[in-house]
């Protein structure tokens, strides 16, 4: 549920194939499920990866529920917006207000099950967690004044980072040299999957970066300095 008046950038790798895929499935959703309904499976869905990031204490196959989870999520998150304008049901204000003002605690949610595993240090997921939010929010800013809603950044969205976050969770159940392989710097201990983390977070704030300063030169010719 997007901001409808915005022209929608969406150029990640998976674009097309996704995009089918949603239209498919929202042609064959029941009457009763409803854009709504599906925000709040994607919450959910949020909630499930998180349990089972936690649940990794006990037995690292319970990153496989963390993985539905993501899957849970993308299935509520990216066919909202497609169920509306499938049924012609858009509310461009309403939607946009429910679908991000969630999406913000969903990937808190996801960010802090990711903390609690066995995965990724806390501060390592938090800063996954600041370095989304920073783009989040610039995202909503671009919207208002570029009328732009920009949904990838250097070919990667929300979908790609959810595979993303499946694969390490496979990587981490089946390849125990890598699991248990740390350290230490800075008088702190660091697995590969920690610093794995520290190079998404540096790649979000990249795309940020790069996508700024394309901006910045945009909105100063638009709105040049009064002489």
């Amino acid at each position: 549920m997007g901001h409808e008046k915005s022209d929608r950038i969406q150029t990640s790798l998976l674009n097309q194939l996704e995009k089918k895929a949603l239209v498919w499935l929202a042609e064959r959703q029941p009457k009763w499920v409803t854009s709504d309904l599906l925000t709040y499976i994607g919450v959910l869905g949020a909630a499930v990866c998180a349990v089972g990031f936690a649940l990794a204490h006990i037995s690292v196959y319970y990153l496989w529920l963390s993985s539905l989870g993501l899957f849970i999520n993308w299935y509520g998150d990216s066919l909202d917006g497609t169920l509306a304008r499938v049924r012609n049901t858009q509310r461009p204000k309403y939607g946009f207000f429910i679908d991000h003002s969630l999406d913000a605690v969903t990937i808190c949610i996801m960010c802090v099950g990711a903390g609690l595993s066995p995965i990724f240090r806390f501060d390592v997921a938090l800063l996954v967690l600041v370095a989304y939010l920073v783009i989040s929010i610039y995202t909503y800013i671009c919207t208002i004044l570029k009328d732009e809603f920009r949904l990838t950044y250097a070919g990667m969205g929300p979908t790609e980072f959810r595979l993303v976050v499946i694969l390490l969770n496979t990587i981490y159940m089946y390849i125990a040299p890598l699991r248990e392989w740390s350290c230490v710097f800075a008088g702190q201990t660091w697995g590969v999957f920690d610093i794995v983390g520290i190079a998404i977070a540096l790649f979000i704030a990249y795309m940020w970066l790069s996508q700024w300063l394309k901006d910045r030169k945009y909105l100063s010719e638009r709105d040049p300095l009064k002489k």
